[in-house]
């Protein structure tokens, strides 16, 4: 007989084929969009398994969060990233967290957060959005947009794992100088040039692309000493973390070097901290240099399939197993 496990579902699923369906097979099923604490406080004593996902959640699952949970098994995020949940405090209420951080042979299918770096990359170097909008306000006039040619540019990226190689072969395809600087890359059957340095990567680096896991080493890697590293035309492109970059100096740095750009899809503490975000907020007032996207890299129809599919198979087989 099947045990009638209550099922919390924090973000955005209806749109996903056979999502819901599944999920409602293995219990009942409280779905909400993207709810605020108080719309569902008064469901938590009873849930027994949270799903979630960090790019549409107003939600941390923190301490707080945990606590009111009293009969929380399980917390499945349909992400690799799982800094929208305390781990350790997880841990010590021995609840189980099914992510798809190690799930290569998924996670290897899914290309779209490379893709959307790329497209920020691009936008970037040729000022689409600017230019847009100034046709949008009744201009005609090209002068104030001139851009780069990609092939003629250093191309740094940062992070040589799944990601980091996609956006490399990308951007070595469209005739870029590529290298990179990961000190856990194997040296063997590199395809391209791999830096000692994360200072000299900096140097060298017309453009700068981040494809890392935020911990306690990529915390603020890129931070108010080695930000004066940069050309002061650099383009930085972040789909990883918001956090990996210290945004306090990041805009300060922004603000003395207006050739310098920012196209980010992530801003550090997305969830609880947004409205205060110092590279919103400067982008109100200086949007030539920042183009924000609200963290849509891996928000493709593929992707999302492919990854909150496997997330709910993954949750199952351990019910199963519990049973």
């Amino acid at each position: 007989m099947k045990k009638n496990y209550n099922i919390l579902s924090i973000t955005p699923i209806s749109h996903i084929s056979g999502i819901k369906k599944k999920l409602s097979s293995i219990g009942c099923l409280h779905h909400f969009n993207d709810p605020l604490l108080s719309d569902i406080q008064d469901l938590l004593p009873k849930i027994n398994i949270v799903f979630t996902n960090p790019n549409k959640s107003k939600i941390f699952i923190g301490e707080d969060f945990i606590n009111r949970c009293q009969n929380l098994i399980v917390i499945c995020t349909a992400s690799t990233g799982i800094n929208h949940i305390d781990i350790n405090y997880a841990k010590k209420k021995n609840i189980k967290i099914i992510s798809l951080t190690n799930k290569i042979k998924t996670t290897n299918k899914i290309s779209s957060t490379a893709e959307h770096a790329l497209a920020l990359t691009l936008a970037s170097v040729r000022n689409i959005v600017q230019a847009n909008r100034s046709v949008e306000k009744g201009f005609w006039d090209y002068t104030k947009f001139i851009g780069r040619q990609i092939n003629h540019l250093n191309v740094g990226v940062v992070g040589y794992g799944r990601l980091g190689k996609k956006y490399s072969h990308y951007l070595n395809a469209l005739g870029s100088n590529v290298f990179f600087y990961d000190p856990y890359a194997k040296k063997r059957n590199l395809k391209y040039t791999k830096i000692q340095k994360f200072s000299n990567l900096l140097k060298k680096s017309d453009i700068i692309s981040f494809h890392v896991h935020i911990s306690n080493e990529t915390q603020h890697m890129l931070n108010k000493i080695n930000i004066n590293y940069l050309k002061k035309n650099v383009i930085i492109i972040n789909t990883s973390r918001g956090d990996i970059i210290d945004e306090l100096s990041l805009v300060k740095f922004l603000r003395k070097n207006n050739k310098a750009k920012y196209a980010t899809d992530v801003i550090e503490n997305e969830i609880l901290k947004r409205k205060k975000s110092p590279i919103i907020n400067f982008h109100k007032k200086n949007k030539n240099q920042v183009i924000i996207t609200p963290h849509i890299g891996g928000m493709t129809i593929e992707a999302q399939y492919i990854a909150y599919t496997e997330s709910v198979n993954n949750l199952k087989k351990f019910i199963d197993k519990i049973k």
